[in-house]
């Protein structure tokens, strides 16, 4: 896997990942950016979320559950000295979908945090305290 990271100006980067996307990141204008990009911070978030939604969602759907959406609300705290590290992240999913079997969505949740997400299993090694929530709603 790879990826390039490119200097625009000032406090703004182009990332381009190894399969062809880019993304512009920027900091805040106190900091020299112009506020016109995701924080670096906040990709890790970002990433983060993603890694365990995909595998939420690969999981209930090879399950047969049929989820019509799922959101993972992300809250991060980060240490008040330099390094500014996460320290604890909290992910709730809200899983909506006709006839969910709530014991399904709650094994898919914990499948991912223990075995599959690659992003969140990187982070705890690191220190980071990581726990997870879930909602089930019925659609309409």
């Amino acid at each position: 896997m790879k990826a390039t990271v490119k200097w625009v100006d000032n406090a703004m980067f182009l990332g381009e990942s190894g399969s062809g996307h880019a993304v512009v990141m920027d900091g805040p204008e106190d900091h020299g950016g112009r506020n016109m990009g995701v924080r670096p911070m906040e990709m890790l978030l970002l990433g983060l979320g993603g890694c365990t939604s995909f595998d939420v969602m690969s999981i209930l759907t090879k399950q047969r559950q049929k989820v019509v959406d799922c959101v993972a609300d992300i809250e991060a705290e980060r240490a008040d000295a330099v390094p500014s590290v996460f320290t604890k992240i909290h992910v709730n999913f809200t899983v909506t979908g006709h006839n969910l079997k709530e014991s399904l969505v709650e094994r898919a949740v914990a499948l991912s945090a223990e075995k599959y997400c690659s992003a969140s299993i990187m982070l705890e090694q690191g220190g980071v305290e990581i726990t997870h929530s879930f909602n089930v709603v019925e659609a309409e």
